[in-house]
């Protein structure tokens, strides 16, 4: 769960950004809607096998760009 302290004198729409910021930096929102609805194993193994083919790929890029 994230909490945010009320610091003295700080207003609502600073407190409400912090929260914000802090939620955005525990990747929870992404969470949820990713678990929004359910995935079929298959799916998820799919999904994992081409983001670590895209992943492979970037690195391969830039270990060739390092090289020149």
């Amino acid at each position: 769960m994230t909490k945010v302290i009320i610091d003295d004198g700080e207003s609502f729409d600073s407190l409400l950004r912090r929260f914000n910021k802090k939620v955005q930096r525990d990747r929870i929102m992404s969470e949820a809607r990713r678990r929004r609805f359910f995935e079929k194993p298959s799916i998820v193994r799919k999904r994992k096998k081409a983001a670590k083919l895209r992943k492979s790929r970037r690195q391969t890029y830039r270990d060739q760009q390092a090289h020149y």
